[in-house]
């Protein structure tokens, strides 16, 4: 069960993974071996999978971002699909999703020939019968983070 401090806790550590354990103790009045231990429960219990850099993709030549949905002939519940186009360079999502197609996935390119590259070899995939891509112009909000803070009620 996650109570208000360890959300306060993960709401800080989503914002800033670097920020220090002193600090998130005073945000949230409690001494830094008591914040220490409950980060430490938070990933032994895997509430906290893992930390990352967040890399601006235009830095690294990775302009472009599309969403494809993927429609396979593979059975209901069956995964090897989505195995193999987790395993390709430039997905960086594979959602197994309800509808026509079976996955949309995320994918990132340095451009519309490396776009339509990528595309050639998921479409290659044995399972995979057709793709529908859409190509993102502008992104408004792309976050990671959860929205942790409790729901408010409506009056």
């Amino acid at each position: 069960m996650i109570d208000d401090i360890d959300r306060k806790i993960l709401m800080i550590l989503q914002e800033n993974a670097r920020t220090s354990n002193a600090d998130i103790a005073r945000a949230v009045s409690m001494a830094p071996s008591a914040v220490l231990e409950r980060v430490r429960k938070l990933e032994r219990r895997g509430v906290v999978a893992g930390y990352e850099a967040r890399i601006d993709p235009a830095a690294v030549a990775l302009d472009l971002t599309a969403f494809s949905f993927v429609k396979t002939e593979e059975p209901v519940g069956a995964f090897d699909t989505g195995e193999q186009l987790a395993a390709i360079p430039g997905v960086q999502e594979v959602h197994y999703v309800a509808g026509t197609a079976a996955y949309l996935i995320k994918v990132r390119a340095p451009g519309t020939r490396a776009l339509a590259e990528l595309l050639k070899v998921i479409g290659r995939l044995p399972a995979v019968r057709d793709t529908n891509t859409t190509v993102v112009l502008h992104t408004v909000k792309e976050t990671g983070a959860l929205p942790l803070d409790p729901p408010t009620e409506e009056k």
